[in-house]
Formats: C-alpha cells, structure tokens, sequence
C-alpha cells in the first residue's frame, strides 16, 4: 500500500518540498500530490517587478515535475480536517467540491497581505502579495497619467522594493513612501546611506516616523492627522497567514501559524508538517524564523529530508537553518546586500550598488532554479521503503 504524502501550496517551500521528496523516496512507495490552484510558478520575490510593469517568464509546473511521480491537482483548499486526514478541495472555479485522503501532509499554504485592520486599507489599497493583486496594481499604475501620486505604505523590504521599482519605472510619478520608523532601521550605517542615496535619486519622498490611521480613496491619513495624496495606495506593512490551519485542531500560534519542532513536524500533530510563513519554527537564539524565502527554503529542505528519513526507518537529519544576508532589490540597476548574523542582525558589511542588484538577481535566479529543477536526481539512486505493514517502515534498501 503506498504511503499517501499531500502537499498543499506549490510556492517556493511547498514546491521544492514536493520536488525534494520525489528525488528521495521511490515511486513504488509513495505517492505525492502537490495541490494548488494555479498551474504557473509564481515568483513571488519579482511581483514588484511585474507590478511595475515587466513581464515574468512562465513557469507551468507540467514542466518544472515532468518525470518525477508529483501529480498536481488543481484546486483551491477550502478545509482541512486533520482527525479523519483529508483535505477538502475546490475547483480553481469553485464548481467541484472534492475530499483527498493524506498519510503525510505538507502544509505551504503561504501568507498573504494584511491590511491590519486599518480602516480603508482593505477597499482602497492594492497589494503584491500575490500575481492578481500585482497584475490589478499594474494595471492602476498603467492608466495613470504623469505627475500623479502613488504612496507606498510600509518601508520593510516589501515596500522599499515597491517603490523604488515603481520610481525607476515611472519617472514621471509622485512616489511617497512612508515607513513607522527610521527608513533601513534595520541595516548597518553603509547600508542606510546607500539606501538613502538610491532613494533621493529616484526621487521618492519619504516620510519617517508615520504611521498610516486611514487609507480613502485618494488620501492616505497618517496618525498625527496630516492627509496624503494618494492616487493609488500600495499596502506593504505585513503578511497575515492563510486561515485554515487556525480553524483546525493543530497547535498554532495567535497570528494562525502552525508550531513546529525542528523537523518542521506540528507538535500537536506528528503527521502533519509545516513550512514556510504558515509554519513557526525556533532559529539561532530560540527566536521565530521570520517570513521570507529565506527562512522558507531550508525549511522545505528540512522537511522533505525528515519525511523521508522518518518513512525508511533512518535518522532524521537535522540541519540548523540560519541567515547570511538579506537582499533588496533597488528598481533593475541598484541593490543593497545586507550581511547579518546567524540570527539576522545586520553588521557593518553591505554589498551596494550594480554588484548588489547583480548579486540578487542571481539569488532570485537560483531560487527559480530549486524550484524548477526538482526532478534533477530523480534517476539517481533513491531509498526504496519496504513495508511490513500498511503503515510505519521497517527496513530500506536502495533502488535506481
């Protein structure tokens, strides 16, 4: 009986979570659905890039899981009930309603924007959280016309991205951006001049220590009651996780991210696995892994290698997931590469300029790569599991 392993979401981490575990257990064993409601990969590391105005090179998972035993399901996840494991699922059109029975679960459903209660936010700002907000936003930012404002609210690496695209693509633009605190109060002394030099050339005013009360449709309201011209609002203050695991009997945390240990099993559930921003897991220092792709890769690896290890009755390899840098893109010619510690405090060094924006291209590139090479191996020797009984290993032996 072959041993049933879902992953829900094909982001980055659900992705090559799938592709990861097709390369290390055998086909005759294991079964591996990857479901979601799209049939492209999205990049979501580039959806400023495609707000601005670019296009983004397809990438059809037909292609990117050929030959490797993964079967994509279109749909969307409506519920998860984790008693009786199995997934409910919807058509990418809502039509058909359908149940899928797991042994394993992998859980990337992601995260999306949040609007943080603001009033306004929700009806009036756009997002890029995702490849429709994005492609509304390019559409807005398209029919505007020149010398009209766009503000972006939130100067975390989401929105400093946003901006600075937007301005370097449309000169003709009003960008404002407006940040809670000191613009780059998380990079070193070299990093936040570097970055106040690429944003006063591009010409973006930037308002600090202005925290957003309201977004209309025109206007956004700061907290000391100054009003904005806001011709479009992009929102970039935060990312809210996906509500399903929250409506579960899974331990999750109060923002609705499902608790790991560092295997990125659920501790309230040993058969279900999380990754990425829907899952919490300790880092360096007993700190939670913040939401990024790099938090989120080495996740999926770790994943992957202990489903895979726990299926042929092997040890679990446990490998400490840690920060080296964080890279922000500043529009196509500049970049920023903040080098941080092991728990992602910034140090003196930083990588700027037209090496910076090369050096994340190449970040942004490999990641790709990961993802869209998952069958590289595949006809490598992969660990057969031999069963004794319909459930649990007893002994592994290797197979071509």
């Amino acid at each position: 009986m072959q041993h049933r392993i879902v992953v829900l979401g094909a982001g980055y981490t659900g992705a090559i979570a799938a592709g990861r575990l097709a390369r290390r257990l055998h086909p005759e064993d294991v079964t591996i659905t990857l479901v979601n409601p799209e049939p492209d990969f999205v990049e979501r590391v580039r959806l400023h890039q495609l707000a601005a105005g670019q296009d983004l090179r397809p990438r059809p998972f037909s292609g990117m899981f050929a030959g490797t035993g993964v079967e994509l399901k279109l749909a969307k996840v409506t519920a998860l009930h984790v008693e009786r494991r199995t997934v409910a699922l919807a058509a990418p059109d809502g039509a058909a309603q359908e149940e899928l029975g797991y042994d394993t679960l992998v859980y990337a459903l992601g995260s999306g924007w949040d609007d943080g209660g603001v009033p306004g936010a929700a009806e009036h700002a756009h997002e890029i959280s995702g490849r429709p907000g994005a492609l509304r936003l390019r559409d807005r930012l398209a029919a505007l016309s020149p010398g009209r404002s766009v503000v972006v609210v939130g100067a975390g690496l989401t929105g400093l991205e946003a901006a600075t695209e937007i301005a370097e693509a449309r000169p003709d633009l009003d960008v404002v951006l407006t940040a809670r605190g000191v613009l780059g109060d998380r990079l070193s002394a070299k990093g936040r001049a570097h970055l106040r030099k690429v944003v006063d050339g591009l010409g973006i005013t930037v308002h600090e220590h202005t925290p957003v009360d309201a977004v209309e449709a025109d206007r956004v309201v700061t907290a000391d009651g100054r009003s904005l011209p806001a011709d479009v609002t992009v929102w970039t203050t935060g990312f809210a996780v996906h509500p399903i695991a929250r409506a579960t009997a899974l331990e999750v945390t109060d923002r609705g991210r499902i608790v790991v240990d560092g295997t990125m099993r659920s501790v309230s559930h040993p058969e279900v696995y999380a990754v990425g921003d829907a899952a919490t897991a300790a880092g360096p220092g007993g700190e939670p892994l913040r939401m990024s792709c790099a938090s989120g890769v080495p996740m999926a690896w770790q994943a992957a290698d202990a489903i895979a290890a726990r299926l042929a009755g092997v040890k679990v390899p446990r490998v400490p997931i840690r920060y080296f840098q964080q890279c922000v893109s500043l529009g196509r010619k500049e970049g920023l590469i903040q080098f941080v510690t092991a728990d992602d405090r910034a140090v003196d060094r930083a990588m700027t300029g037209r090496v910076a924006a090369r050096y994340k291209e190449l970040i942004c590139r490999g990641a790709a790569w990961g993802v869209g090479r998952p069958a590289l191996g595949v006809l490598a020797r992969r660990r057969r599991v031999v069963r004794q009984e319909s459930r649990g290993p007893a002994r592994t032996e290797a197979a071509a």
